[in-house]
């Protein structure tokens, strides 16, 4: 009895670990998971605190895309986003890079409300950028999919302010 009980146990841990072993290959073979779906060819970071790090060491702006997985708004911005070839590649070469699904403690990323999607710019001198909106009033910081042109002036905005300021 003792000795079919060891085989069932090694059994089983030998199921669990090869399992455990595919679910890792599959988590390394997906395009970059950070990015979920804002753009695969773009370098994210993981947290509000790396952005603010990596953007005073890099000398760029950091964006943050605030977003919600089932949020349709979200959802129609984000196609929006990663299909425009000029936002990809500002965002690639030009900008720190974060989405996040969750707020941040930084209350100056939410300065009228923790709505979604809503995306805010922070320069190298880690100054949130109130002055740099969309066009709607009631929600400063929210784009639609027709406001991507609105959005690259936006971004072409935080990167020449950073020069004229810093």
């Amino acid at each position: 009895i003792m000795l079919h009980s060891t085989l069932a146990l090694s059994l089983l841990l030998i199921a669990v670990s090869s399992n455990l072993a595919m679910a890792i290959k599959k988590e390394k073979r997906a395009p970059q998971t950070l990015s979920r779906g804002w753009g695969d060819e773009i370098t994210w970071v993981q947290t509000y605190e790396e952005g603010l790090y990596q953007a005073k060491k890099s000398n760029k702006p950091l964006m943050v895309i605030h977003h919600l997985e089932d949020c349709q708004y979200c959802q129609a911005l984000k196609k929006a986003f990663a299909e425009n070839e000029e936002i990809q590649e500002m965002a690639q070469n030009d900008f720190v890079m974060l989405n996040l699904m969750h707020e941040t403690t930084d209350k100056n990323l939410s300065p009228d409300g923790q709505y979604v999607p809503r995306i805010m710019f922070v320069d190298p001198s880690l100054t949130v950028r109130a002055d740099i909106t969309g066009r709607y009033s009631n929600r400063l910081y929210t784009y639609e999919p027709q406001d991507i042109p609105f959005l690259i002036e936006n971004m072409k905005k935080a990167l020449r302010l950073i020069q004229t300021e810093l």
